[in-house]
C-alpha cells in the first residue's frame, strides 16, 4: 500500500527546508495569510504511487466560500484512497488523478454548501512531469539556465488575458478582476486541463504553488529565485519575499495581498 512521504491539509505553518522524493529533492512552505484568524485553507502533500512515480499536489480553498478550507483537505484525502487501491494492477497515475478529482468535485456538488478549491496537481515519472490544472494555483517548470519549460495557465479572466496578449502580467497583477477564478472543483462545469507530457531533466525545478506566490511575485522574479543555488536557499527567499509583499506592497510601491501562501519546489537528479 502506498503512504504519503509528506501530506498537509491546512498546516497553520510549516516550512520543509530540503527532502528526497522519488529520487529527486523538494523543499515546501505553507502559512496563513499574515494577520488571519481563521484555517490556513490551502492544503498540500506529496503522495508515492511506486518506487519510481508519484503525484505532488497544492490545493486552494477558494476564499469568499464556505469550507474551503474542508474543500482543499478533501483532495488530498481523495488523492490518497485513489493511491492506495487495492486492484491487482494498478491503475494509471493519470487514471488515479482524474478519479480523485472527479470524485471531491461529486462529493462537494453533493453537500451543497458552495465549497470549492483549485486543485494544482503534477505527476512525477522517471523522465517526464504531467500537471493536471483546476483553478488559479500554477505549476511550472524551469531548466537551471532560466529557460521557462512549462507553465500552467490560470483559470480566471485575466490569466486568459496574459496569455493571449491583451494584459502583461504586471496589468493582471493589480487589475481589479485579478481575484475571479471561473473554474473550481466544487462547481457543476468544472473541467480538467491536462497538461502535455514535458520532458524534465537533471537540475530542472519544479513549483507548484497557490496563488499566494503569483498574486504577489511576477513569473520573472520567481524564475531568477528559483532556477539557481539550493533549493532551501530559495524556498526561504521565495517566502521572506512574498511575506514582504504582502504586508508591505503600498511601502514598496509593489502589487501585493495578502493570502495563505502554499509552494513546493522539486528538482530532479535524474
Amino acid at each position: 500500500m502506498s503512504k504519503p512521504k509528506f501530506y498537509y491539509p491546512n498546516p497553520e505553518l510549516i516550512q520543509i527546508e530540503e527532502d528526497s522524493f522519488l529520487g529527486g529533492i523538494f523543499s515546501a512552505c505553507s502559512a496563513k495569510a499574515p494577520g488571519k484568524t481563521g484555517n490556513n485553507e490551502d492544503s498540500f502533500a506529496l503522495i508515492s504511487i511506486d518506487s519510481e512515480t508519484g503525484i505532488i499536489v497544492v490545493a486552494d480553498g477558494a476564499g469568499g466560500h464556505p469550507g474551503g478550507d474542508v474543500a482543499s483537505a478533501l483532495v488530498l484525502s481523495e488523492l490518497l484512497k485513489a493511491s492506495e487501491s487495492k486492484k491487482t494492477e494498478k491503475p494509471h497515475t493519470r487514471t488515479i488523478i482524474l478519479n480523485a478529482i472527479e470524485k471531491t468535485n461529486e462529493q462537494l456538488l453533493q453537500a451543497g454548501s458552495g465549497a470549492a478549491t483549485t486543485a494544482e496537481i503534477v505527476e512525477i515519472a522517471p523522465s517526464f512531469i504531467r500537471s493536471y490544472h483546476v483553478g488559479d494555483s500554477t505549476s511550472l517548470l524551469v531548466g537551471n539556465r532560466g529557460k521557462l519549460k512549462f507553465q500552467t495557465v490560470s483559470h480566471s479572466p485575466t490569466g486568459l488575458a496574459v496569455k493571449s496578449g491583451i494584459l502583461s502580467e504586471e496589468q493582471a497583477l493589480v487589475h481589479e478582476e485579478n481575484h475571479i477564478v471561473f473554474n473550481l472543483v466544487g462547481m457543476k462545469e468544472m473541467e480538467i486541463a491536462i497538461g502535455p507530457k514535458t520532458p524534465i531533466s537533471s537540475r530542472d525545478t519544479l513549483l507548484i504553488s497557490s496563488d499566494g506566490l503569483t498574486d504577489n511575485l511576477p513569473t520573472e522574479e520567481i524564475l531568477e529565485i528559483v532556477r539557481k543555488g539550493s533549493l532551501k536557499a530559495a524556498s526561504q527567499l521565495l517566502f521572506e519575499t512574498t511575506q514582504k509583499r504582502m504586508q508591505e506592497a503600498e511601502t514598496l510601491g509593489t502589487p501585493g495581498k495578502p493570502d495563505d501562501l502554499t509552494f513546493l519546489l522539486y528538482r530532479s537528479a535524474n
